[in-house]
C-alpha cells in the first residue's frame, strides 16, 4: 500500500480526486480503489516540546534557569490534533511505501518528515520514502507531479535547514522572552515581553525609523536652474550640477546647503555665454518584471489595494486551495520551469474566461515571446505564483479575490509583451566654468507597461524636462538668458507602511550596518520567510508594539521602550539576516547544521548578561495582561 501524506486536508482531497475510484472515506484518510491511501496533517501535528518537558522546574519562570538548552531535543504531539496524528501514525506503520506530499517549501518538508520520524519507522522505509511537489491544485498538475516523484532523501538539506530554524527560534525565543519578561516585571511592566529573532529586529526597524523622524531637523537646500538659448533661438532649461569644490557646502546626498553659493553661481552665469560639452542620445529597453513571489505580490497588493500582508496571503490561499486559480502562493521564487511554457495558451485562455478586464490584454499578448522568467536553474522546490489553467465565472470571486487574481494574471501576461522602450536625451553645457545638465525622456513603445492601469496623476521626474530638447551638438555655443534659484526643505524619511516594511524585510541588506555581514548577504536575503513575514508583522500589532494610523505603521511607547532597553545587536537586522543567509546555505549544502547551531548556543550566556544590564524602567505601568503560566510564544 502506498501512503500519500499531504500537509492539509484540502490538498489530501485534491490528490485523492486524481487517484482510482471508487473511494472509501475513513477517519482522517481516503482509501482509493487500488488500496492506496491518502492522509494528511492539519498543519504541524507535532511541536517543539515546552521547557518543562526537559525539567519540571522550568514550569516556573526564573532567571537562574537560563539559558535553557536541551541536550536531546524533544517533540510533543499537539493536543488539538492528537487523533489525526494517531491516524497518520497507524497508516505509516501499515504502508509499504511512503510519499511526502508536504507543501513545496522548508516547512512543508519538515512537517511531514517529522511525523514519519516520530512514528518510529525503520531506516529502510524512511530512506525509500518519495517526495511529491505539488505547486498547482488542479487535477492535471497533480497527476503530472505524481508522475514525477523524487527521492525524499534528496531534500534532507531542506529539512535540516527547517530543523535548525525551528530549534534556533526555540532557543532564542524561549530564553530571551523569559528573561525580558522577568526583567520587565521587576521594572513594573504588566505582561509578556515577547522576543524573537525576526520579530524584534522588525520592531527595531520601525522604532528607529520613528525616532529618526522625531529627531529630524529640516534644513533648507538650494537648486539653480538656468534657461539656455541656442544660435537658432531655441531655449531649454538646465540644472546646475555642483563640482567637487562645492562639497564643503553640501550634505551627504549632494544637496547644496549654502544659499550664498547658489546666488553666486546664478549671478555669475546669467547673461553669459557657454558651450555644449556633451550630447547623449540613448535608446533603452526595460524588460517586463518577473512573475510574483509572495512578498512582491504582497507589496503590490498593499500599494494598489491597501491590503495588509496577512490579508493578501489569506486571499492567495483561497485562490489556490478553494478556487484552484493560482499556483502555490507561499513561494519566494520569481522564475518558472521551462516545461510551464508549453501551457501558456491554456493559461492565457483561462485568464480571459475568468477576468473580463484582462480579455483584451490576452488578445494582444504575443505568446511566441519568451521572457527570462523561464529558467530551470533558478527554480527550486517551488516556482513563481502564476494563474493555473482553470477558469471560473468571475461572479464566484469576491472583489478582493478578483483584485489579487488580476494582479497575478497581469504579471504573467507581461511575460508575453515586448520591452518598454524609451529614449533619453541629455545635453551637458558649460557656462563660466559651471556644469549645467538638461535631460529629457520620451516613450518609444509602452510594451508591457500597456498592461498597467492608468495613473491618475503620472509622476513627473524632476530630473527630466517635460518638453523636447533642441537638436544640438558638442561645441555649439549657448547663452544663459535667464535663471532662478529654488529654495527647498530637506524632508524626514517616510514612516513605514505595509508595503515598505515588507520591502525592507525582503531586501534587508540595505539596513545592515556591519560591512562583513553585508558582504555575505545576497539581494534575495531577508528577514523571515515568505510564509512567516505576514504573521510576524501581525504579531507585533497583537503585542501592541505597533499600531497603524491610516496607511502608516507607528511604534507604540511600549515598542519604543522595549527596543531602547535591549542590546543593539538584538534590535538591528544584522544578526538575524546573517542567520537567514546561513539557513539558506544549509539548504543548499554549503553549510552544516553544527556550524550554525554551535555558535548560537555558545553565545546565549553572554547575551543574557548583556540583556540584564539593560534599563527596563521606562516600561513601568505599561502592558495590560498580567503574566500567567503559559506556553511561551516562539514566533520568529
Amino acid at each position: 500500500m502506498i501512503l500519500y501524506i499531504a500537509e492539509k486536508p484540502s490538498v489530501g482531497r485534491a490528490v485523492a480526486d486524481v487517484l482510482p475510484k471508487p473511494h472509501q472515506k475513513g477517519d482522517g484518510f481516503i482509501r482509493v480503489a487500488n488500496g492506496d491511501v491518502v492522509t494528511w496533517c492539519i498543519g504541524h501535528l507535532l511541536e517543539q516540546a515546552e521547557p518543562d518537558a526537559y525539567d519540571p522546574e522550568y514550569k516556573k519562570w526564573k532567571k537562574e534557569h537560563l539559558p535553557i538548552i536541551p541536550v536531546e531535543w524533544k517533540h510533543q504531539i499537539k493536543s488539538q490534533t492528537r487523533s489525526q496524528f494517531n491516524a497518520v501514525k497507524k497508516l505509516i506503520k501499515e504502508a509499504d511505501q511512503l510519499v511526502n506530499m508536504g507543501d513545496p517549501d522548508r516547512v512543508g518538508q519538515i512537517l511531514v518528515d517529522e511525523v514519519i520520524n516520530y512514528s518510529g519507522v525503520n531506516k529502510a522505509k524512511r530512506e525509500a520514502t518519495l517526495r511529491c511537489l505539488v505547486n498547482d491544485m488542479n487535477p492535471g498538475a497533480i497527476k503530472k507531479a505524481l508522475n514525477d516523484l523524487r527521492k525524499n532523501t534528496d531534500f534532507i538539506p531542506l529539512a535540516t535547514s527547517a530543523l535548525a530554524r525551528a530549534r534556533a527560534d526555540w532557543l532564542y525565543g524561549i530564553n530571551m522572552t523569559r528573561l525580558c519578561t522577568l526583567l520587565g516585571q521587576s521594572a513594573g511592566y504588566n505582561g509578556v515581553l515577547s522576543i524573537g529573532r525576526v520579530q524584534t529586529p522588525v520592531l527595531g526597524l520601525v522604532v528607529h525609523r520613528d525616532q529618526e523622524i522625531e529627531n529630524f531637523i529640516t534644513k533648507p537646500f538650494y537648486e539653480v536652474f538656468i534657461t539656455l538659448q541656442t544660435v537658432a533661438g531655441e531655449s531649454f532649461t538646465a540644472k546646475w550640477k555642483p563640482s567637487t569644490a562645492c562639497e564643503p557646502y553640501m550634505d551627504e546626498e549632494g544637496r547644496v546647503l549654502s544659499r550664498k553659493l547658489a546666488e553666486v553661481v546664478l549671478q555669475k552665469v546669467v547673461g553669459h555665454s557657454g558651450n555644449v560639452i556633451a550630447v547623449k542620445r540613448d535608446k533603452k529597453k526595460q524588460p517586463a518584471p518577473l512573475p510574483y513571489s509572495l512578498s512582491s505580490l504582497q507589496i503590490d497588493a498593499s500599494k494598489r489595494f491597501n491590503l495588509n500582508a496577512q490579508k493578501t496571503l489569506d486571499i492567495c490561499q483561497q485562490l489556490y486551495e478553494r478556487h484552484k486559480l493560482i499556483t502555490y502562493p507561499r513561494s519566494d521564487c520569481r522564475y518558472l520551469p521551462k516545461g510551464h511554457y508549453t501551457e501558456r495558451q491554456t493559461v492565457a485562455q483561462s485568464i480571459a474566461k475568468t477576468s473580463a478586464a484582462l480579455s483584451d490584454s490576452v488578445q494582444k499578448a504575443d505568446l511566441d515571446l519568451k521572457s527570462k522568467a523561464w529558467n530551470d536553474a533558478k527554480v527550486g522546490a517551488h516556482h513563481a505564483i502564476i494563474p493555473t489553467s482553470r477558469a471560473v465565472p468571475a461572479d464566484r470571486l469576491s472583489q478582493d479575490e478578483k483584485n489579487i487574481y488580476e494582479l497575478v494574471a497581469r504579471q504573467y501576461l507581461m511575460q508575453f509583451y515586448p520591452p518598454f522602450e524609451y529614449a533619453e536625451h541629455q545635453i551637458d553645457s558649460e557656462v563660466e566654468g559651471g556644469l549645467f545638465v538638461a535631460k529629457q525622456k520620451s516613450v518609444i513603445s509602452n510594451g508591457w507597461k500597456a498592461l498597467l492601469p492608468p495613473q491618475k496623476t503620472p509622476k513627473q521626474d524632476a530630473e527630466f524636462s517635460s518638453v523636447a530638447l533642441p537638436n544640438v551638438k558638442t561645441g555649439d555655443p549657448v547663452t544663459c538668458i535667464d535663471g532662478k534659484m529654488d529654495e527647498k526643505q530637506t524632508s524626514p524619511p517616510k514612516r513605514f507602511t505595509d508595503a515598505t516594511l515588507l520591502s525592507a524585510m525582503t531586501g534587508i541588506a540595505r539596513y545592515v550596518s556591519d560591512p562583513e555581514i553585508k558582504k555575505v548577504l545576497r539581494d534575495t536575503d531577508g528577514l523571515g520567510t515568505e510564509a512567516t513575514r505576514a504573521g510576524i508583522i501581525e504579531l507585533l500589532f497583537k503585542r501592541q508594539f505597533l499600531t497603524k494610523k491610516g496607511k502608516e505603521i507607528h511604534s507604540t511607547d511600549a515598542g519604543k521602550h522595549l527596543v531602547n532597553s535591549l542590546p543593539k545587536r538584538m534590535v538591528v537586522p544584522d544578526m538575524t539576516a546573517h542567520w537567514e543567509s546561513q539557513l539558506e546555505a544549509i539548504s543548499e549544502k554549503r553549510m552544516r547544521y553544527g556550524q550554525f547551531m554551535q555558535p548560537l548556543t555558545d553565545g546565549l550566556k553572554a547575551l543574557i548578561v548583556e540583556v540584564e544590564s539593560g534599563d527596563f524602567s521606562a516600561l513601568r505601568g505599561m502592558g495590560k495582561k498580567p503574566m500567567r503560566k503559559r506556553k511561551t510564544a516562539r514566533k520568529k
